[in-house]
């Protein structure tokens, strides 16, 4: 094998001087698919459509929505819907999807500077292999980024490193939050260990630092993806799920990554600030399967931060916490039973696209 010219210039994403931002930098616009599947959403599609008619609509004050949809007749069905919510800024597409699951599945768009004000983008796509091949029907989706570049106009850059969106988290100044138990996961990179995968992050999406925390919650289908426990809310600031039920569950694995941020400090140097964010009563299915409910799995989008809530006692407190965090920014509660149903709520439909 030839060996690499030291002169040649670095093609990766951290060679061309990108980076990934945090959630909370601005938005050109949210990317979602709507929801088509019953076996998804056994309490009913319909109620699912709903929320999400309400969500798009809510995002869509504050930025441009790209909507998915799979036919003429669903695009009819959405763009109802979506009137019926007040949305204000849809664009529907014709594209087709297997499943709502955009976080996981979508194009994680880089930046670079580019003059005062301005960026160049570019998008990274990992491979998708369904949750360690859990769902073989919904593979399909590995292949939407590169049928949607087009429509976005982004650069996209391919790897074979399997990665979901929400299987991470960044403070969009070099630090990702990850657990052992999603990316360590034999059913993601079995021939990488903790120092590749490091590295890997930093190759693809410009970070310096990785912080690793344990095991998710309960019922989570992913293997403990990020967003369900712990996530930034500014530079050396993240909210993180506590369960203060002993017999709960999701008491020790949360217990257990609260001391872990406890010793950690970000790519900067700076201890992280820990703010404790309740975790709902618990949800379960018809047949009395744990559901992953967590208000962890927020979405901050331009103007708002929207909060799945549960219709549970905590609801609340959650909203109170997460708008402590965000003085800036609205607090929209979204109820998101039906949602939670199908394994995922507000975070795990969404993909934003940064300017």
């Amino acid at each position: 094998m030839d060996e690499a010219d030291p002169q040649a210039p670095d093609p990766t994403p951290r060679g061309r001087g990108f980076r990934w931002p945090a959630e909370w930098e601005p938005h050109e616009a949210t990317l979602l698919a709507w929801p088509h599947d019953p076996t998804t959403f056994p309490t009913g599609v319909e109620h699912a459509e709903d929320v999400f008619a309400t969500f798009a609509a809510t995002i869509s004050r504050g930025e441009l929505v790209h909507l998915l949809v799979n036919d003429e007749a669903m695009e009819q069905r959405a763009a109802a819907k979506l009137i019926e919510a007040g949305a204000e800024d849809v664009q529907l597409h014709l594209l087709e999807t297997a499943d709502v699951w955009f976080r996981d599945y979508g194009p994680i768009t880089l930046v670079k500077p580019k003059g005062k004000k301005h960026h160049t983008r570019m998008a990274m796509d990992f491979t998708f292999n369904a949750w360690g091949g859990k769902y073989e029907e919904l593979l399909a989706d590995d292949t939407v980024p590169v049928r949607l570049q087009d429509e976005l106009g982004i650069e996209l850059l391919g790897t074979d490193l399997v990665l979901e969106g929400g299987s991470i988290e960044g403070d969009g100044e070099g630090t990702v939050l990850t657990t052992e138990q999603c990316l360590l996961n034999p059913n993601r990179n079995p021939d990488l260990d903790q120092a590749s995968l490091e590295e890997a992050l930093g190759l693809f999406l410009g970070t310096d630092k990785v912080l690793w925390l344990g095991e998710g919650i309960a019922g989570d289908d992913t293997d403990g993806h990020i967003d369900d426990i712990t996530r930034f809310v500014g530079p050396g600031r993240v909210v993180t799920a506590v369960q203060p039920d002993t017999s709960d569950p999701d008491h020790a694995p949360l217990a257990a990554n609260r001391e872990r941020l406890r010793s950690m400090t970000d790519a900067r140097g700076r201890k992280l600030e820990i703010i404790e964010l309740p975790m709902p009563m618990p949800l379960t299915t018809a047949s009395g399967d744990r559901l992953p409910a967590s208000y962890a799995n927020f979405y901050i989008c331009n103007h708002a931060v929207c909060v799945p809530t549960f219709g549970s006692a905590n609801d609340d407190r959650a909203l109170e916490v997460l708008a402590a965090c965000f003085p800036e920014r609205e607090v929209v509660g979204i109820r998101s039973e039906h949602l939670v149903h199908g394994l995922g709520t507000l975070h795990c439909i969404t993909q934003q696209v940064p300017w």
